[in-house]
């Protein structure tokens, strides 16, 4: 029976097919199913064969957590650069559309209190 591997939803492209290389160059017996025309099935990786799904997520456990450390060194790099997307140059680069933001926020956060403000005498 097929177990589940990996879920393609929500993955990027590059992850995508380094993960359908990974499990080639392991000559693991996968298929793909798709999330379909109105996206509500499992975009996933699947494993037809049950006896190496224990090797197979091992596999993926020591690629995703390669993949985590250099995201985590990107991350660090773009720090130390001072190319690091905050809250003050986010608001410097598109003041409209953060204050935009905000004010919809509030819209919604007054809509949502006010059913319970009519409570309080």
């Amino acid at each position: 029976m097929a177990s589940l591997l990996f879920r393609l939803n929500n993955v990027p492209d590059d992850e995508a097919d380094e993960v359908r290389q990974l499990l080639s160059e392991h000559n693991f017996d996968t298929y793909e199913t798709t999330a379909g025309r109105w996206q509500i099935s499992v975009a996933a990786i699947w494993l037809r064969d049950d006896s190496r799904l224990a090797e197979a997520r091992a596999v993926l456990a020591d690629y995703q957590a390669q993949r985590a450390d250099q995201a985590r060194a990107r991350h660090a790099e773009q720090v130390a650069r001072g190319e690091q997307m905050t809250f003050s140059r986010k608001l410097r680069e598109e003041p409209l559309r953060v204050l935009f933001y905000i004010a919809v926020g509030l819209v919604v956060l007054g809509l949502s209190t006010l059913p319970f403000l009519q409570f309080i005498d």
